[in-house]
């Protein structure tokens, strides 16, 4: 029997397989945007809400994704249990080629794995924090995991891996047509500005193992 968390996992798991948000997949398919929203999950009073037939085959036209494609998301999540595994690096590492395409999105072999919470990014990975840089938010051997689909807005914390190899996480402070400019999160280490044509690709933070 499938559960009210199965079924919603699987819109998420669609809609980041897709490139969108589920607000974004939801407009996509000509629904209000707040269709998929976790605040219309329940109702006011804590009932289970559940999405309906014809949403769900609205997202399915609209991303062109098949019935067997959106029930396989679904028996996902029933074998995990709300949990998966996805590709770990150390964050030394990332900055070698190999591991990356030129968008950022893990590629090749050589990766170890680590099982996590469920997040609706297929291309999602870990990184495997080395050093003090980045304490005391993150401290050496700390795990984070990267979603390459998802969007980056100031103020969240981001990998950012540049052309020549190097690969920082910090906070987003301000970017620009021309620069990206980086907070970074241990204050005996200096902020960055990087010209965009200096940087191969930029990921957002969305989980860590603290």
């Amino acid at each position: 029997m499938l559960s009210h968390a199965q079924v919603w996992s699987a819109i998420d798991t669609l809609a980041g397989r897709y490139g969108m948000t589920a607000s974004g997949l939801a407009r996509k398919a000509g629904l209000d945007a707040t269709t998929f929203n976790k605040s219309k999950r329940q109702t006011p009073d804590g009932r289970q809400r559940w999405p309906s037939t014809e949403s769900i085959a609205k997202v399915l036209e609209a991303t062109g994704a098949s019935l067997d494609e959106f029930m396989g998301f679904l028996e996902s999540r029933d074998r995990s249990g709300g949990r998966r595994t996805v590709p770990l690096i150390g964050l030394a590492q990332a900055g070698a080629g190999g591991f990356f395409d030129d968008g950022g999105f893990p590629t090749g072999g050589g990766w170890d794995e680590v099982a996590f919470p469920e997040v609706p990014d297929p291309n999602a990975y870990a990184l495997e924090i080395s050093g003090e840089s980045m304490m005391p938010l993150y401290r050496d051997g700390d795990i984070v995991i990267i979603s390459p689909n998802a969007s980056v807005r100031r103020g969240d914390r981001v990998v950012l891996k540049t052309r020549d190899g190097e690969v920082l996480a910090k906070e987003l402070k301000r970017r620009t047509e021309n620069i990206i400019e980086l907070k970074s999160l241990n204050p005996e280490h200096p902020d960055r500005m990087i010209p965009t044509d200096k940087v191969a690709w930029l990921a957002r933070i969305i989980w860590s193992s603290q």
